[in-house]
């Protein structure tokens, strides 16, 4: 798995860039940093780049991974930026885990995804 975290606007924006596999070690990477962000502006806003992204292990414990999910209520808009459809999906499978505007755009819209997250568009 290959994974980095950036942040942008003073810490506002956190962006997410999945490669390869998810594993619950992938989690408890960015998780936290989210929740410090969180702690630090009240709201945050996640932006993921999904790039050669396979989804995840089922070797994670899912439970555990949807517990820590479920507590990201600091998210107040969620960008998802892939290349297939099934990619496209998981800004409705995130429903359940954050009350955040979501929205997913093709990576050929990446530039858009920016400036959507940083609320220059809508």
């Amino acid at each position: 798995m290959s994974i980095s975290l950036r942040e942008e606007a003073g810490g506002k924006v956190l962006v997410i860039r999945l490669g390869g596999k998810l594993t619950k070690s992938d989690y408890e990477r960015f998780v936290p940093e989210v929740e410090r962000l969180g702690r630090r502006h009240g709201k945050v806003r996640l932006l993921i780049q999904m790039h050669d992204f396979h989804g995840w292990s089922m070797s994670a414990p899912w439970d555990d991974i949807r517990l820590d999910l479920k507590h990201l209520t600091c998210i107040e808009r969620l960008g998802l930026v892939g290349e297939s459809k099934w990619e496209a999906g998981m800004a409705a499978f995130c429903e359940p885990f954050t009350s955040a505007t979501r929205c997913f755009f093709d990576e050929d819209k990446a530039g858009e995804s920016l400036k959507w997250i940083n609320g220059e568009i809508t």
